[in-house]
């Protein structure tokens, strides 16, 4: 092995430089040591040694301070500067390492090996690296234009791979960092390869800046043109009056569209009808319709909510506190909102408050929206008719609106309110549309989370609004309608209970209303109890509202004329409300022939029905009046046909209904009436009618018969039971099959009526029919009718 050659030539620490071999710099040297090093050189073989400084902050570096790899340069040209400072051109001939370092007459001196470059050999790799070398310069300099113009002619006429590798690197490579890697890689290969990967990654940096640069300028071109433009209709709209008003109004519309958070599409759309507006005239009937479509879609509560109450005590305090009674009622409604707070979600039940006027259905809702914090809003579905009530109007229609549904929301102003569908069974429908099936997708969980209004053209999420249905029946509510539904049905109030609800509601809202302070109308259970046996008769409150509304005004006379009114007693409330409407009819007074209580289920409760019969001399025939239907001509037809094969059961002579034609007469008969529930009521009134035995007053029934005389079921009957009640009747016939129904009854109602369970029509005769000699003689016209005062007749 050769030993190691060493030379010891003059060194000048360069600062964020490198000199690779054939490379030509120029440099300004100003530190002392380094004006020596060059005096030295000069004075010398004009060579010198260059290394790069590790930290360019150094001033006085060290050989641990340098780079371990520098090179020899020969000096070229040197030029004296005003500021002290010597400018020198060199050129890099031989690359080194850094062996040792000295000072010697105020110079640096280094030691160091010299690494001699021998010709490589060419090799098939040396020859592709080459070739890929100049194919990837040849792209660098068209990419680059801040290379020097004579960068290209160098690298062109230069032949070695050796030669081309270090003049590329020096030219290339703008990083100091990067040409001392160059530099201490001394195999050529690895040295090309090395170079090759550094210059194709400045490939693609200058490819990447290229593309953005064409994207910009072509951006920056389309954007002058637009200002242009917009610059121009900005003048013309000036010129016009139109301008400022325009930009703001834009302005605004797209504050509020950003603060109204709308969905992607919604957004989009609303983007596009505001672009649609700006090129409008202000006086445009389209301008004004696009307004009003973009007022809709901003005030939509599209990403509002209020956060749920799910604190089943707070809720049961808040039904309590606002409604009496109704306990099962309250319990399911807990029930529901115990499910809610497990699910963590919208439960999948809809339910549907099924029961007469003024039972509380809607302030049940209310209850719940209270109970859960959320806002409350209520759509009265009465009389619609039309679809486009429930999903819309077209855009393309004059004066079209959202349904509804949206416009109930945008009212609200929260995405998941208590949401009440007032009357869902009194929706309407034409041969043209039928609301009933919009319906279907408003209340079906799985599809209303896309809800689309043909009015704002966009789906609008309704899966969190709790929706709440109420209805005076189900027959009205179509099949697929209430499959969706879970219906809970309320039925009317007991007196007590209606006594309690006019002491804790309804008295004082009526005072508050009237402007009557507490005290000035202060009414007893015992009157409350008069005014509803006397001036009420329903299964809600709203004519005892009414009622008290009526006091509450008598005695705001009273305040303001100065004029004393007596205390509303139970015995003077007649010469304040005027006589009684609600007597109890004369043949509640003494059992008759003919005439029996039967019990009707209503849309406004249960009703007392009169059946009156009347046999007159004939061949049998039986005559039906009082607006009755089918059902009901039926089951009339069929206890004439029982009472018929059972003449002699019942003590009716041999043949006498061959001999007496039957007149049935429903009172009211202006009111149609109907319905699978009065067939033991007309059995009895004709087995009374032929036998010529009363029937007792005191008893009202329900039942339907078959021609065998079987009892069948009926519905209604917590109804029927209070309307049976409210007349201060002592006993009810009920249905066998209707016993479990006597769980619903109140107690109160239970402890003054008795109930007897009939399953055949023998039983309700036995129980109803008094012997014939047992009947009560009428009184004289002149006892059953009190005569007029004298001073009541009209004189002549």
């Amino acid at each position: 092995m050769a030993p190691e050659t060493r030379v010891t030539l003059p060194l000048v620490p360069l600062r964020d430089l490198v000199v690779l071999p054939h490379m030509v710099a120029s440099l300004s040297v100003g530190r002392a040591r380094s004006l020596a090093a060059v005096e030295a050189a000069l004075a010398g073989d004009r060579r010198l040694i260059l290394a790069m400084q590790r930290a360019a902050d150094v001033d006085l570096p060290g050989l641990e301070d340098l780079q371990p790899v520098g090179v020899i340069a020969e000096i070229l040209q040197t030029f004296k500067q005003q500021d002290g400072s010597t400018r020198v051109l060199l050129e890099g001939r031989t690359r080194v390492f850094m062996r040792g370092l000295a000072e010697e007459g105020g110079a640096l001196r280094a030691e160091a090996s010299p690494v001699e470059s021998a010709a490589p050999e060419s090799t098939p790799e040396i020859v592709s690296l080459e070739r890929l070398l100049r194919e990837q310069i040849t792209e660098l300099l068209s990419f680059d234009k801040k290379l020097p113009s004579e960068a290209a002619l160098a690298l062109e006429t230069v032949t070695t791979p050796d030669h081309l590798t270090d003049l590329a690197a020096a030219y290339m490579l703008p990083k100091a960092t990067d040409r001392q890697a160059i530099l201490e890689t001394l195999a050529l290969p690895e040295r090309m390869e090395s170079l090759s990967i550094k210059i194709a990654r400045l490939v693609e940096e200058h490819r990447l800046d290229h593309e953005i640069h064409q994207k910009v300028r072509a951006k920056m071109d389309r954007v002058q043109r637009d200002y242009y433009l917009k610059e121009k209709l900005r003048a013309l709209q000036t010129e016009l009056g139109e301008g400022d008003e325009k930009a703001q109004e834009a302005a605004d519309y797209r504050a509020a569209i950003a603060k109204a958070k709308l969905p992607k599409e919604a957004a989009e759309r609303a983007e596009k009808e505001l672009a649609r507006l700006l090129r409008m005239s202000n006086h445009s009937a389209e301008a004004g319709v696009i307004r009003a479509y973009l007022d809709t879609l901003i005030a939509l509560p599209w990403s509002k909510r209020t956060r749920d109450r799910l604190d089943l005590a707070h809720a049961e305090a808040v039904l309590d506190a606002d409604h009496c009674g109704l306990q099962k009622v309250k319990d399911r409604l807990l029930e529901f909102l115990a499910v809610r707070a497990l699910r963590k979600g919208q439960p999948a039940t809809i339910l549907c408050l099924v029961g007469p006027p003024g039972v509380g259905k809607t302030s049940l809702a209310r209850s719940i929206a209270t109970a859960l914090g959320r806002k409350f809003v209520r759509a009265s579905l009465g009389g619609v008719h039309d679809e486009a009530e429930i999903r819309g109007h077209r855009r393309t229609y004059v004066g079209a609106m959202p349904g509804r549904i949206l416009s109930a929301l945008k009212q609200a102003g929260t995405k998941n309110p208590v949401f009440l569908l007032d009357e869902l069974d009194k929706l309407g429908r034409d041969q043209r549309s039928n609301p009933s099936a919009a319906m279907l997708e408003v209340l079906d969980p799985e599809q209303n989370a896309t809800f689309s209004d043909h009015y704002v053209e966009t789906p609008f999420d309704l899966s969190e609004v709790l929706f709440i249905a109420t209805a005076n029946s189900t027959a009205g509510i179509p099949h697929a309608l209430l499959d969706r539904l879970e219906v809970i049905r309320l039925s009317g109030y007991t007196e007590s209970e209606k006594v309690a609800i006019a002491h804790e509601h309804l008295l004082p809202k009526t005072l508050e209303k009237h402007g009557l302070k507490e005290g000035q109308l202060d009414l007893s259970d015992e009157t409350l109890r008069a005014l509803i046996r006397g001036w009420t008769r329903e299964a809600g409150v709203r004519q005892l509202e009414r009622q008290l509304a009526a006091l509450s005004r008598k005695v705001a006379r009273s305040i303001v004329s100065g004029k004393d009114l007596p205390r509303p007693q139970a015995d003077n409330l007649d010469a304040l409300l005027g006589p009684k409407p609600h007597r109890l009819p004369p043949h509640h007074r003494s059992p008759e022939v003919g005439t029996v209580h039967g019990l009707a289920w209503t849309e406004a409760g249960g009703k007392l029905m009169g059946i009156e019969i009347a046999c007159l001399k004939g061949k049998g025939h039986l005559t039906l009046t009082g607006q009755l239907g089918d059902v009901m001509k039926e089951s009339a037809q069929a206890a004439y046909t029982f009472v018929k094969a059972h003449a002699e059961e019942l003590g009716i002579e041999d043949g006498h209904w061959k001999q007496v034609d039957l007149h049935l007469h429903v009172p009211q008969g202006a009111i149609p009436k109907d319905g699978p529930s009065a067939g033991v009521a007309i059995a009895v009134a004709i087995a009374s009618a032929l036998s010529g035995r009363p029937v007792r007053s005191d008893v009202a029934m329900t039942g339907e018969v078959t021609l065998r005389g079987r009892v069948l079921t009926v519905g209604g009957i917590k109804e029927k039971v209070l309307a049976a009640y409210h007349a201060e009747l002592s006993t009810v016939l009920l249905p066998i099959g209707n016993e479990a129904d006597l769980e619903d009854i109140p107690d109160e109602v239970k402890a003054a009526v008795e109930f007897k369970l009939i399953e055949r029509l023998e039983e309700a005769m036995a129980i109803l029919l008094l012997p014939a000699l047992e009947a009560r003689v009428p009184k004289a016209i002149e006892e059953v009718v009190e005569p007029l005062p004298a001073e009541a007749i009209p004189k002549a």
